[in-house]
C-alpha cells in the first residue's frame, strides 16, 4: 500500500511538472502552428537563471523575474527570428528552433559550465510536507504540484472566460476575419508564444530545484514534451493534461517494480522456458522505465493516430 500511495503521489508531481512544459508546447503548436524544438530550451534558460538570481538574492524573487526574463527571449525569438520563416512551412520553424536549441544549450555551457549546478529548494521548502506510512513527503515537491494547479486554472480561465481568450481561440481559426476586425493578429501570435515561454521558464524555475539543473536537462525534457503532446493530441490542453498525468504514474511505478516479464510468466507456469529465451523477458521493468512513454507513444499513435483528445479530421 505504500508503495502505491507514494508512487501515485510522485506520479501525480512530475505529472504536473511534465504539463507545465508541454502545456507551453502545446499552446504554441495549437495557436500556431509552430512545433518548436526550442522550447524545451525555454525550460532549461528559467532553471539556470532562477538558480543564478537565488544566489544573488532569494528562490521567490528568482521565480518572479526568471520566466519573464525567459518570456522576453522568446518574444525576441519568435518577432524577429520565427516570423521570418512562417510564410516557408514547417521545414525552415523546425530547422530554426532546433539551431537555437543547440546555442541555447552552447550557451548555457559556456557560462555556467559543462555539469550540473547545486540548485536546490529554499529553506522554507526544504523539509517534509507529512508523513505516510511512515515515509516522509518533500514540502516541495507539494509546492511543484500547487503551482501546476494554480497555472492550469489560469491558463483555463484566460482562454475560455476572458475576452482575450476568445481573440486568440478566434486567430486560429479565422485570423483573417479577427484581423477585419480590427485585431493585430502578429501581436496576439506574439503574445501567444511568450506566455509559452514564460509557461517553460516557471516550470524550469520549479522544476531546477526538484530534478537535475544541468546543460543536458533540455533535450531530456524535450523528448518527454514531444511524447506528452503526440500522445495527448497535437493543439490539445486537455490532452496534453492527461497524457502528463499518465506519463507521470507510469514512469513513477515503473521505477519501483523490480520485476521483469520472466517473473510474470512463472505465474502462469512459463517462467523457466522465458528465462532460457532471455533478452528482453529478463529485464526488469524498473531498467526500461525511460523507455516507457515512447512504447505508450506508439500504442497511442497505432490505436489513435491522432492523439488521445486530438482532432480525428
Amino acid at each position: 500500500m505504500e508503495f502505491i500511495v507514494i508512487s501515485a503521489l510522485n506520479g501525480l508531481v512530475y505529472g504536473l511538472l511534465l504539463f507545465m512544459v508541454s502545456a507551453g508546447l502545446t499552446l504554441i503548436f495549437g495557436m500556431m502552428g509552430i512545433v518548436n524544438f526550442a522550447h524545451a530550451s525555454f525550460y532549461m534558460l528559467g532553471a539556470y537563471l532562477s538558480f543564478t538570481i537565488a544566489r544573488i538574492s532569494n528562490f521567490w524573487l528568482a521565480l518572479l523575474i526568471a520566466p519573464l526574463i525567459v518570456m522576453a527571449a522568446g518574444m525576441f525569438i519568435e518577432r524577429f527570428m520565427l516570423r521570418r520563416v512562417h510564410g516557408f512551412g514547417h521545414s525552415q520553424q523546425l530547422l530554426l528552433t532546433f539551431g537555437i536549441a543547440f546555442v541555447f544549450e552552447e550557451l548555457v555551457k559556456l557560462f555556467w559550465g559543462n555539469f550540473p549546478v547545486a540548485y536546490r529548494p529554499p529553506p522554507l521548502l526544504s523539509g517534509p510536507a507529512f508523513s505516510l506510512f511512515g515515509t516522509n513527503f518533500p514540502s516541495y515537491r507539494v509546492f511543484v504540484a500547487a503551482v501546476a494547479i494554480v497555472l492550469l486554472g489560469l491558463l483555463y480561465l484566460l482562454l475560455q472566460k476572458t475576452r482575450i481568450g476568445i481573440i486568440v481561440r478566434a486567430s486560429v481559426q479565422r485570423p483573417g476575419m479577427v484581423s477585419a476586425l480590427g485585431h493585430n493578429v502578429p501581436l496576439v501570435f506574439l503574445g501567444v508564444f511568450g506566455v509559452g515561454a514564460w509557461m517553460a521558464g516557471l516550470a524550469g524555475a520549479v522544476g531546477g530545484a526538484l530534478l537535475t539543473t544541468s546543460p543536458t536537462m533540455s533535450g531530456e525534457m524535450s523528448v518527454i514534451a514531444f511524447v506528452v503532446v503526440v500522445v495527448g493530441g497535437l493543439g490539445s490542453l486537455l490532452g496534453a493534461f492527461i497524457a502528463s498525468l499518465l506519463i507521470g504514474l507510469l514512469t513513477s511505478f515503473s521505477v519501483g517494480f523490480q520485476v521483469s516479464l520472466a517473473d510474470v510468466a512463472q505465474l502462469f507456469g512459463y517462467g523457466e522456458q522465458a528465462r532460457q529465451i532471455g533478452g528482453l523477458l529478463t529485464l526488469e521493468i524498473s531498467s526500461m522505465s525511460a523507455s516507457l512513454p515512447a512504447l505508450l507513444m506508439l500504442v497511442v499513435l497505432l490505436t489513435r493516430p491522432a492523439g488521445l483528445m486530438g482532432d480525428r479530421n
